[in-house]
């Protein structure tokens, strides 16, 4: 199995991934609203992807969104990047995981200060990791 999260094979992905973060990070999909675990997580850490294990958000930025999903207001310097998502007859953007492009979920514009964002992400595309 390649190291670098940049060139492994679809193949590689599906045998390091659970098959519903398959879904999500390799292929663009969505999980039910509700069902993370990470929706109720309050502890201090950071939250990864599930794909590469790059910290992308701090849990001091996670606020309760009332959406479903775990939302956050701003991400770790360079952990994330975005795109132009036009599936569904709508316009979103998508947010990605900067190391290994995995699909994390959509940032929109009706967040909390100071950013005014609300990153709602995927909790299966998500690793907690608690401060010690």
């Amino acid at each position: 199995m390649s190291d670098d999260v940049t060139t492994r094979t679809d193949e590689e992905w599906r045998a390091i991934l659970s098959p519903e973060a398959y879904k999500v990070l390799r292929k663009h999909g969505t999980e039910r609203a509700g069902t993370s675990p990470l929706n109720h997580e309050k502890r201090r850490g950071t939250f990864a992807c599930a794909g590469c294990g790059q910290p992308v958000f701090s849990a001091e930025t996670k606020f309760e969104s009332g959406t479903g999903w775990p939302s956050f207001f701003d991400p770790l310097d360079g952990a994330i990047a975005t795109t132009t998502d036009r599936s569904w007859f709508m316009t979103r953007t998508e947010v990605h995981c900067a190391r290994c492009e995995g699909h994390l979920g959509h940032v929109f514009e009706d967040g909390p200060r100071p950013t005014g964002l609300r990153y709602c992400l995927n909790g299966v595309a998500l690793k907690f990791e608690p401060e010690e």
